[in-house]
C-alpha cells in the first residue's frame, strides 16, 4: 500500500490569534492546569498574575492597600494605584506583548513578564472584567474566553484611583477546579511579608506584616525548637532571615521581585554558599557545608532588574546578574550574606555558642552513620539494578530539559494486587510506582539511622533521591496511594511520620499527597457514576433511579486496571499534605504515634464513628411492610 503523501505548501501554515495560542498551550503561560490540589495549579497562578500587578504599584509608590476576594468560582481584585490609562484598558488585556513594563524606568524590578499575565488570565476565563478609576473618570470591559463582549464608554466616577480586576476561571480547562483556602492564605501572607507596610484586606481577613522576613520565620519556625533568635538583616534590593532548628534537612523560602521562587534558582544558590562561607570565615573552621546548613530554617528575597525566570510561571530564577551588564547574582548575594553574617556572630556570641554547637552535633551525627550509610548506599546501589519495588518512569522532576518532569508523580503503594492495577493503568512518561512489602516501621522517635538499616525505607528514599536534600527530588509529587480502610490509614500514618520526622521540607513544599478513589461504583445499563462519598452515592441514586447497581470498594485490588485509569488519569483527585501552622510538628507525631497515651485514648472514644449505610425511606417502609 502506497504511503499517503501529505502537501506541505502555503496552506499548511496557520497563524493562530493571542486568545488561541493561549488556550491551545497553556502550559507556556501558567504551567499546568491542574483542580487546585496543588500549590502550582493553573488557578492560583490566575490570581497571582492580577495582584502581581497591584504589588508592581505599590513597589512604585502608588496603593497602599489591595482587596481581594475569592469565592469558590470568582476572583476579584481591587487596588489604589495610578489605574490604568483609560484608553488602553482594553489592550492591556487583550493585545500581547502590550503593558508598562518594557520601560525600565517606571517598573525598574517589577514581577511581571512583559505584557503576557492578565492576558493569559482573559484568554482562560469564562468571565472577564477589568475596570479602571483615574481621576475621576471611569472605562470598563468585559471578555468570555478572551473575546470582547462589553465595550461601554467612559463615564465619570466618584471612586479612588486603582484598577478592578474581576474574573471566573473556564471550567472546561480547570476541571473540577477548587481553591484551597491555605494555599490563598500562604499567597496573601507572602505578598504582605515581602511588601512591609501593605495591608491586603482578603475575604474579611487583614494581612500585613511590619517587620518582613523575620515575620516570615516567626511564622514558619517552632519557637520552643530554635537554637538562637532569628537572624534578620536587610540592605538594598536583598533581605535575609536565617535561624537553626532540630529537624532533619534544610528548609529554604527564596522570592525574586516578591515571586515564591519554589525551585530557588541562582539566587539560593548564592544565599547558600554565602552561609557556608560566613559561617567558615568567623569561626576559622572548615566545618562540611552539609554540617554547617543542617536542620537551617531561612528566607532570602532579592529585587532584581529585568529578571529571567525558566519559565512564566516564576518558580526558578536564570538571571546571571543583578542587572543588564550588572554585578552577578552570586557575588551580590553570597558577598553581602557572608559579611553581614560574620559581623552577626562578631556581636552576638550567645548566637554564635548556639551555632556552634548545632554545627557540631550535626558533625557528630553524620560522622555515626557514616558506616551504616556507606553499606546501605551500596546495597540499595544493587538493588536498584533489580529493584522489583520501583516501576520508574521516563520524565523526571530534577530532569534539566525534561518538559514534563513538572508532571512527574510515585504512587506508594501497598500490596501486590493494588501496585499491579496501577502498574498496569499508568502513564509510563510520568508516573512511578514503588510498592510497600507490608506496614512500614513506625519510626517515630528513632535516629535516622533507621532510614539506613530498614531496606525499605533506604529503598524509597533513593528512589525519591532525597539522601543529600530536595535538589534532586525525582518527582513532583509523592502521592500516597493505600486502601480507604483502616489498615490503608494505619499505613499513611506510617508513611507521614516517616516523611515528617526525616524529610519534613518534602511535606513543607507541598510535594506530598493523598490519592482520593472512589468508594463507590453506581450504575445502570446507560450511565455508571464513581463516586468518593456516601453524599456522591445517594445523589448518583437519585440520579440513574430504578434500583442501580451500586458496588462498594473495600481496597484499590478490587479496582480494575481499566477502571484505575480513569482515577490517576486527567480526572485524578488528591487530598494535599498540610501541616497546620499553629501546631508543633513534633506534638502532632508524639500525640499520633508515640506511646499509647490516656490523652490519645480519649481522643479516639469522643471521635469515634459507626458507619451506616443510609436507606431509603421508600425501601425502608416497604421492608417493613412485608415484614
Amino acid at each position: 500500500m502506497a504511503k499517503e503523501t501529505i502537501e506541505y505548501n502555503e496552506s499548511s501554515i496557520r497563524s493562530l490569534d493571542w486568545r488561541e495560542h493561549i488556550r491551545m498551550r497553556p502550559g507556556m503561560y501558567i504551567g499546568k492546569l491542574g483542580d487546585g490540589s496543588a500549590k502550582d495549579d493553573g488557578i492560583y497562578v490566575l490570581v497571582k498574575e492580577v495582584i502581581d500587578n497591584c504589588i508592581d504599584e505599590h513597589m512604585m509608590g502608588y496603593g497602599r492597600s489591595i482587596d481581594v476576594k475569592i469565592t469558590d468560582q470568582r476572583v476579584v481584585v481591587r487596588d489604589y494605584g495610578r489605574g490604568i490609562p483609560l484608553g488602553k484598558v482594553v489592550d492591556v488585556v487583550s493585545k500581547i506583548n502590550t503593558g508598562a513594563k518594557y520601560d525600565s524606568g517606571a517598573f525598574q524590578k517589577s514581577v511581571g513578564l512583559n505584557g503576557v499575565g492578565t492576558k493569559a488570565v482573559n484568554a482562560l476565563s469564562n468571565y472577564f472584567k477589568v475596570q479602571a478609576f483615574r481621576e475621576g473618570k471611569t472605562k470598563l470591559a468585559e471578555f468570555k474566553k478572551g473575546v470582547l463582549t462589553s465595550d461601554p464608554k467612559e463615564s465619570k466616577t466618584d471612586e479612588k484611583n486603582g484598577t478592578l480586576v474581576e474574573f471566573e476561571p473556564d471550567n472546561t480547562m480547570f476541571k473540577h477546579y477548587h481553591f484551597i483556602p491555605d494555599y490563598l492564605d500562604d499567597l496573601m501572607w507572602n505578598y504582605a511579608f515581602l511588601n512591609a507596610g501593605l495591608t491586603i484586606n482578603y475575604n474579611s481577613k487583614k494581612f500585613y506584616s511590619k517587620n518582613g522576613l523575620l515575620d516570615l520565620l516567626k511564622q514558619k519556625s517552632d519557637s520552643e525548637d530554635i537554637r538562637y533568635p532569628i537572624i534578620h538583616f536587610k540592605g538594598e534590593d536583598i533581605e535575609v532571615a536565617l535561624t537553626h532548628g532540630s529537624q532533619y534537612g534544610e528548609e529554604y523560602y527564596s522570592f525574586v521581585n516578591g515571586q515564591n521562587t519554589t525551585q530557588g534558582g541562582t539566587h539560593l544558590a548564592a544565599f547558600r554558599e554565602g552561609i557556608v562561607r560566613g559561617v567558615r570565615d568567623f569561626y576559622k573552621k572548615d566545618f562540611d557545608a552539609a554540617d554547617i546548613r543542617a536542620s537551617i530554617v531561612a528566607a532570602v528575597a532579592v529585587r532584581v532588574q529585568e529578571p529571567v525566570f525558566e519559565s512564566q510561571t516564576k518558580t526558578k530564577l536564570g538571571s546571571i546578574t543583578m542587572a543588564p551588564e550588572g554585578q552577578s547574582v552570586k557575588s551580590f548575594v553570597g558577598d553581602y550574606v557572608s559579611k553581614e553574617l560574620e559581623i552577626y556572630l562578631h556581636k552576638n556570641s550567645t548566637a554564635a555558642d548556639a551555632l556552634l554547637k548545632r554545627i557540631l552535633q550535626s558533625e557528630r551525627e553524620r560522622k555515626e552513620i557514616a558506616g551504616i550509610k556507606k553499606l546501605a548506599n551500596e546495597r540499595a546501589k544493587k538493588a536498584n539494578l533489580h529493584n522489583k519495588k520501583l516501576r520508574d518512569c521516563r520524565f523526571h522532576f530534577d530532569d534539566e530539559k525534561g518538559e514534563k518532569g513538572i508532571e512527574s508523580v510515585i504512587f506508594i503503594t501497598e500490596g501486590d494486587s493494588a501496585s499491579g492495577s496501577i502498574t498496569k493503568s499508568r502513564n509510563v512518561e510520568t508516573q512511578a510506582v514503588f510498592s510497600l512489602r507490608g506496614k512500614p516501621l513506625n519510626c517515630y522517635g528513632l535516629t535516622k539511622k533507621v532510614v539506613y538499616e530498614n531496606e525499605e525505607f533506604n529503598l524509597l528514599q533513593h528512589a525519591l533521591n532525597i539522601e543529600d536534600g530536595m535538589d534532586g527530588l525525582r518527582y513532583n509529587k509523592v502521592i500516597v496511594a493505600t486502601d480507604a480502610d483502616v489498615d490503608g490509614m494505619h499505613i499513611r500514618l506510617l508513611l507521614m511520620t516517616f516523611f515528617l520526622q526525616f524529610f519534613p521540607d518534602l511535606v513543607k513544599a507541598d510535594h506530598v499527597y493523598i490519592l482520593e478513589t472512589p468508594l463507590f461504583r453506581v450504575r445502570n445499563k446507560k450511565e455508571t457514576i464513581y463516586c468518593y462519598s456516601e453524599e456522591e452515592k445517594q445523589k448518583a441514586v437519585a440520579k440513574l433511579g430504578s434500583k442501580p447497581e451500586i458496588t462498594r470498594f473495600k481496597g484499590l485490588g478490587e479496582i480494575s486496571p481499566e477502571e484505575f485509569g480513569n482515577f490517576i488519569g486527567d480526572e485524578i483527585r488528591l487530598q494535599p499534605v498540610r501541616i497546620d501552622k499553629e501546631k508543633q510538628l513534633q506534638k502532632i507525631l508524639e500525640f499520633y504515634m508515640g506511646k499509647n497515651t490516656p490523652d490519645r485514648q480519649e481522643f479516639i472514644i469522643e471521635n469515634l464513628k459507626v458507619e451506616m449505610d443510609k436507606v431509603d425511606k421508600q425501601l425502608a417502609e416497604e421492608i417493613e411492610a412485608e415484614g
